[in-house]
């Protein structure tokens, strides 16, 4: 019984950490120099190919998976995929966390960055305007490419849907564009050619062209880009504003006053100015 109390307590105090990191493989760092890029992946099943590529153009770095809840899961599937010197999680789940010096150098050291699913507005709430989200950002200043699925690719473009009250059905959002539930904010980060850029995943399958449509509205202006990326899916984004489509289905671009168009996986779109 004095066993089984203290696991349990054992394990509440854990849960109540205000950051938990992992790490799998080399233990001592290296340091590369990375080619940039950004991988927009759109949930669900994870894309081996965007991983390994970013491996590659992170020069086999230390790989780091952030997020502010869940496992450490991704640090075997990521070391699969190439030749990561190392691959981390730093699950960081209060903002004096991501205040905390620690924290703070972990993301400083690693060559890619990879923001998982969840809720992006506890990503928002907890991390936005915090010395966390400066490391990251100086990291991908620096080069170090970055990426993020469902939650993770909501924050990276300049816009996003924060979900502060929940999430918005297409139906909901058609209904009512000025709905409260669709809160919008801008500058999580800042990622080379995603300027005026808002992101949506799980699209087909959730069938989230409306809402799209109706965030690109509500932002307005003519350059504002709805970038929707289905399941199983990502969009690999190099360094000139170039993003090839990978995985199982495609990626959908909206903007104001033009008919959306869908890229299938191994098409190529271009997100720099002028856009496809």
């Amino acid at each position: 019984m004095r066993l089984a109390i203290g696991f349990l307590l054992g394990s509440f105090l854990l849960a109540q950490e205000p950051y938990s990191y992992y790490r799998a493989g080399a233990a001592a760092d290296v340091t590369t120099k990375g080619r940039g890029g950004c991988v927009l992946m759109g949930g669900s099943t994870d894309v081996a190919e965007a991983f390994a590529w970013m491996i590659e153009r992170s020069g086999n770095g230390d790989f780091l998976v952030l997020r502010a809840t869940g496992t450490d899961a991704y640090n075997p599937f990521v070391l699969k995929q190439g030749r990561a010197n190392s691959a981390a999680t730093l699950i960081v789940r209060t903002r004096e966390a991501a205040a905390d010096p620690v924290v703070v150098e972990k993301v400083r050291r690693a060559e890619a960055i990879f923001l998982a699913g969840g809720d992006q507005w506890n990503y928002i709430r907890l991390w936005k305007g915090t010395p966390l989200a400066a490391a990251l950002q100086e990291r991908i200043d620096a080069g170090a490419p970055v990426g993020g699925t469902s939650a993770g690719l909501a924050v990276l473009g300049q816009y996003y849907f924060s979900a502060e009250f929940d999430t918005i059905t297409s139906a909901e959002a058609e209904a009512d564009p000025a709905n409260k539930k669709i809160t919008l904010g801008k500058n999580f980060v800042r990622v080379p050619h995603l300027e005026d850029v808002i992101t949506d995943s799980h699209f087909s399958e959730r069938k989230r062209e409306g809402r799209l449509a109706i965030f690109v509205g509500r932002i307005g202006g003519p350059d504002i880009l709805g970038l929707g990326v289905d399941e199983k899916t990502a969009v690999l984004l190099d360094t000139d504003g170039r993003g090839r489509v990978v995985g199982k289905a495609g990626a959908h671009v909206y903007r104001n006053g033009r008919p959306p168009r869908s890229f299938p996986s191994g098409a190529e779109l271009l997100l720099r100015k002028p856009r496809e």
